[in-house]
């Protein structure tokens, strides 16, 4: 569907005249709810999803610099709260999904490919290092921006650059140094929308590599509750990538947090450090479940846990 500089009906906001035609689709009043891993989420006013990088650059350098601006990716890892998000959302999709080898031991990654297709198309290419993508949801653009890592592994130890667009829609490239990235955090300042990403692996055993994916496949089906609605871990760990350090999920174990509910809304009983939303509940309940059992948390042991799961928008 294209999308001109007119809005295309009677719930399109004003701002919308100020965009030049575009390729991509420029969809009103989307409930994120049915885009994001909890389904909850209120609506966005717009999202608009960029035919490619030219279209995305037009979008960027013609959106009025008060119009709020969120990107959203696989919504994984996100928690929307229920009045939504104002202005626009950009999400990217399938003409950012590709995955290609780009060197012998490197692939590129368009920002919107999910983490377990890096994870194949490393162990197709017989690249080792990057096996523990297949235990992450979400997109490759998310794991840059929030350094994603699991099972021994993490993206500042596999990223060489990244591609990304400024608000104002010019294109940039960063080193994986110059993005100071850190435990589940990325140090660039600034907005920064990332369109693909180099990764580079060690040659290997592609036989190996396959088994170790398989591993990490079955370990997460056992330990985590996949087949709920969940967000994902939802809080740091106080110990930070030491496989030795703390681990959020013993804590709120040890403050008597497990299977605590807030209406439709518990702490799993499988995964403690993993909220679940039973079917009907609200962002509010689950943001409500997450602050409580970061109040027992703090109780129990003194330590506050940070939020990894990020919130957007509006509460009630």
């Amino acid at each position: 569907m294209s999308a001109k500089a007119t809005p295309m009906n009677n719930s399109m906001p004003d701002w919308l005249n100020a965009l030049p035609p575009l390729r991509g689709k420029l969809l009103p009043d989307v409930m994120l709810g049915d885009i994001c891993w909890f389904r909850v989420g209120g609506p966005a006013d717009v999202v608009f999803m960029p035919a490619d990088e030219a279209d995305l650059g037009a979008f960027l350098k013609a959106l009025p610099d008060d119009v709020p601006l969120t990107i959203m990716g696989a919504g994984s890892n996100v928690l929307v709260r229920d009045r939504g998000l104002r202005g626009a959302v950009i999400r990217l999709g399938a003409s950012f999904g590709t995955v290609t080898q780009s060197g012998d031991t490197e692939l590129t990654a368009g920002a919107g490919a999910l983490d377990v297709r890096l994870a194949r198309a490393a162990a197709d290419a017989a690249l080792s290092g990057l096996a523990f993508y297949r235990g992450i949801p979400g997109a490759v653009g998310g794991a840059v921006a929030m350094n994603a890592g699991a099972y021994g592994g993490e993206t500042a130890e596999v990223l060489v650059d990244v591609e990304w667009f400024d608000r104002s829609g010019e294109k940039h490239v960063s080193t994986v140094d110059e993005l100071a990235l850190s435990y589940r955090h990325n140090g660039q300042s600034g907005f920064a929308l990332y369109t693909s990403a180099r990764f580079r692996g060690v040659a290997g055993d592609q036989a190996k590599i396959t088994a170790d994916m398989e591993a990490i496949s079955d370990k997460r089906e056992e330990t985590q509750p996949i087949k709920s609605r969940t967000g994902g871990s939802t809080f740091k760990n106080p110990g930070g990538a030491d496989p030795d350090g703390v681990k959020a999920w013993k804590l709120i174990d040890a403050a008597g947090c497990r299977g605590l509910r807030v209406g439709d809304a518990q702490v799993s009983e499988q995964h403690c450090n993993f909220l679940i939303n039973h079917g009907v509940a609200r962002a509010a309940d689950l943001e409500t479940l997450g602050e409580t059992v970061r109040e027992k948390v703090r109780e129990s042991s003194g330590v506050s846990l940070g939020w990894e799961i990020k919130r957007l928008g509006e509460a009630q």
